[in-house]
């Protein structure tokens, strides 16, 4: 039993899925852009939308781009920022930034 659980943690281990972010096992602590808005609009405004999951089992909160940008009274979108946080899978943090006038 014991070689089993073993193999099976390696296996977790060493097998590794093609994701959009940089993924770590431990804290994932990123900031990437998404290809959004126009790049002719300024950034006078900056408005953010936020969800968060809880042991990889509940998940909840509204970081849609929409969000984010009504909550900054942003009506034309210059670009958006997505921000991941997640410490060992237990507790995550999805930010949308919408910049814009």
């Amino acid at each position: 039993m014991k070689k089993a659980l073993l193999l099976l943690a390696l296996t977790v281990l060493i097998t590794g899925c093609a994701t959009q972010i940089p993924v770590g096992f431990v804290l994932i602590d990123n900031t990437l852009p998404m290809q959004v808005g126009d790049n002719s609009v300024k950034s006078t405004k900056v408005g953010t939308a936020m969800s968060q999951s809880y042991l990889g089992m509940i998940a909840i909160g509204d970081s849609s781009i929409q969000t984010a940008a009504q909550n900054g009274g942003i009506t034309k979108i210059s670009h958006v920022d997505w921000k991941v946080k997640n410490i060992l899978g237990f507790i995550g943090e999805y930010t949308t930034t919408v910049y814009g006038e």
